[in-house]
């Protein structure tokens, strides 16, 4: 139960991240809050398959940047998502470019944060 609501704040996230962002729209034949919904299941495979790897290879480079590099890696796990969802089920949202990823990124972060909170049981 606890994945499938984890799964909705994400894509709720993406969405919101979508209509403030500029470089992030939806992408194929489906309904908007389809391709969410992919990119969202697609995220959460990604962040818990491979961001933990990617952290670690990267952990001298945070160590430098006093943790601000984990943004990077947090829209390269983005990017991954929406790639994943627009190539292996032809829906999902298209990317304009690293600078969109970036901002889009810690869009999702925050928002599944407030929604997260909100949501945590007592």
């Amino acid at each position: 139960m606890r994945f499938l609501l984890n799964w909705l704040l994400t894509s709720i996230s993406i969405a919101i991240a979508t209509f403030i962002v500029p470089g992030i729209a939806p992408f194929g034949p489906t309904d908007a809050w389809l391709s969410f919904a992919f990119v969202g299941l697609f995220l959460g495979l990604v962040n818990s398959l491979v961001k933990p790897l990617i952290t670690v290879i990267s952990l001298p480079v945070t160590f430098l940047t006093l943790g601000v590099f984990q943004l990077v890696v947090n829209s390269f796990m983005l990017e991954l998502a929406s790639w994943l969802s627009v190539n292996l089920l032809g829906s999902g949202i298209s990317i304009s470019g690293f600078w969109s990823a970036f901002v889009g990124a810690i869009i999702v972060s925050i928002m599944c944060s407030i929604l997260g909170v909100a949501t945590k049981d007592a």
